[in-house]
């Protein structure tokens, strides 16, 4: 019985051993939230081999007074860069600095960003713009001012993504409330273009939007994200159009994101990643965990984005597990 007993003992060691690089390959994936803390609103991008997330710090208005960012090597493993901006780098700004959109432009760092949560244009507040020559940061107030600071076609002046086109051209679109607007953006960011018409502020707001606007292209197609119901709220939503150009017209499609009672509630707020040179394609947005009811307990998550042989994008399934490790490649 002991040789037995023995044999079975070196028996179960080896078998544990050789399971350990099949567990390790089973662990690589990012899980979600893919990194700690209370986090929403993320904006991704990919820079220098890095994939990169700047999300909203959230907590209370009065506690939103700076910016972390999160880089990582392959989606899984996740280094945090804290403070890259704060209201003591903004002298106009005071709390509620929101939904971070960031582009490289001319070998700097812009980062784009909006404040004190302004009611009325006699507040000062709106977006504004920092820089830096490193995406970590630090950044330093870029204007001293807001860039828009007033109310437009009735959107607040938060929520901004900034696009770049296919000429180069780059635009930013913004807007709460309900309302959308995309405006023309210097080459320098020191302030807007008006349109070969005259205007500055042009609406392109679809059905049912309420803030947290993303656009990219895709085989010559221009995709517009927003965000739907409340942001305090069980459900919010994702939803998505199509069209030819970046104005639109843009007619609803429908919802992409959501929650999951299975897994989590409030999925929305999101952007994208595409791995470069390829077709693979992540949602990069926040949700609330299950066991938590606070409107600011929210996590930053992130899914496998996918379409179908016409383009339009499947509905995503949000989950646990996230994604698997994608490390870039030069």
């Amino acid at each position: 019985m002991k040789p037995s007993a023995w044999y079975t003992g070196i028996l179960i060691r080896l078998l544990v051993i050789a399971a350990i690089p099949v567990l390790a390959s089973a662990q690589k994936t990012s899980g979600n939230p893919v990194f700690p803390g209370w986090y929403a609103d993320p904006e991704a991008v990919v820079f220098d081999m890095q994939y990169w997330v700047y999300p909203t710090f959230s907590d209370v208005y009065e506690k939103q007074v700076f910016l972390d960012a999160f880089s990582s090597p392959d989606l899984v493993h996740w280094e945090k860069h804290a403070h890259i901006l704060d209201t003591g780098a903004v002298k106009w700004a005071h709390k509620a600095m929101w939904a971070p959109a960031i582009v490289q432009n001319g070998g700097r760092y812009f980062l784009f960003f909006a404040a004190n949560d302004i009611q009325s244009d006699e507040e000062q507040g709106g977006i504004g713009v920092a820089v830096s020559d490193k995406p970590e940061g630090p950044f330093a107030d870029y204007l001293g001012k807001p860039l828009i600071g007033t109310f437009h076609n009735g959107a607040q002046p938060i929520d901004q993504f900034v696009f770049r086109d296919s000429d180069g051209q780059f635009y930013m679109i913004y807007g709460g409330w309900g309302h959308c607007n995309i405006v023309k953006l210097k080459d320098d960011f020191t302030g807007l273009e008006p349109y070969a018409d005259g205007t500055i502020f042009r609406e392109i707001t679809p059905e049912r939007y309420v803030e947290g606007p993303f656009m990219f292209i895709r085989n010559g197609k221009y995709y517009f994200m927003w965000s739907e119901g409340g942001w305090g709220g069980p459900d919010y939503s994702v939803a998505y159009a199509m069209a030819d150009t970046p104005f639109g017209p843009f007619e609803r499609i429908g919802v992409v994101l959501q929650q999951d009672t299975a897994v989590a509630t409030g999925a929305g707020h999101h952007s994208l990643i595409r791995a470069p040179q390829t077709d693979d394609w992540y949602i990069v947005y926040h949700r609330r965990p299950l066991t938590e009811t606070h409107p600011n307990h929210r996590v930053t998550c992130i899914d496998k984005l996918e379409f179908d042989d016409r383009g339009y994008i499947r509905p995503v399934t949000i989950t646990f597990e996230g994604v698997a490790e994608n490390r870039l490649k030069k």
